[in-house]
């Protein structure tokens, strides 16, 4: 007997890789099927972690491209249903605005989590001012002034 028959991935690490393989393969136009399979699988935990990871993968490559627009429209019907896939999507588009000085509204920045609100106090400065005074935490609003001073 070696190690390996000792040691086995259980079988939802073995998908969960293997998921990501498949979602990080699709294309642009072939996206739709490989995140519809994934959420389908019977543990949707691990399901909705492989998809939030290729979406965040997504998200950060395109963010600032014209690419992104028209990814996300195509992935948030896929998404209907699952609260923190929709979330983090919505989060995304949220960062990009801030990014690329579009428009945006401070009340939904004061209500994101905390992970955004920390990449917002680097990607602008109106956000770190908005942060610095009504961050989610005192290291966000840390963050946000220690974003402020810089030149």
């Amino acid at each position: 007997m070696n190690i390996h028959d000792i040691v086995r991935e259980p079988d939802e690490h073995v998908r969960f890789a293997a998921y990501l393989d498949e979602l990080r393969q699709a294309g642009d136009a072939g996206e739709a099927d490989p995140v519809i399979r994934v959420l389908g699988d019977p543990d949707r935990t691990m399901a909705r972690s492989a998809v939030l990871r290729h979406l965040d993968r997504r998200a950060a490559a395109l963010l600032l491209g014209s690419a992104y627009e028209g990814c996300a429209r195509d992935i948030a019907p896929l998404l209907i249903g699952h609260l923190l896939l929709t979330a983090r999507l919505r989060e995304w588009s949220l960062l990009r605005a801030i990014t690329l000085k579009l428009a945006w509204h401070p009340a939904d920045l004061l209500v994101s989590s905390n992970r955004l609100q920390l990449k917002a106090a680097e990607s602008s400065a109106e956000a770190a001012e908005i942060l610095a005074e009504g961050g989610r935490t005192r290291r966000i609003r840390n963050s946000a002034k220690a974003a402020c001073l810089r030149p």
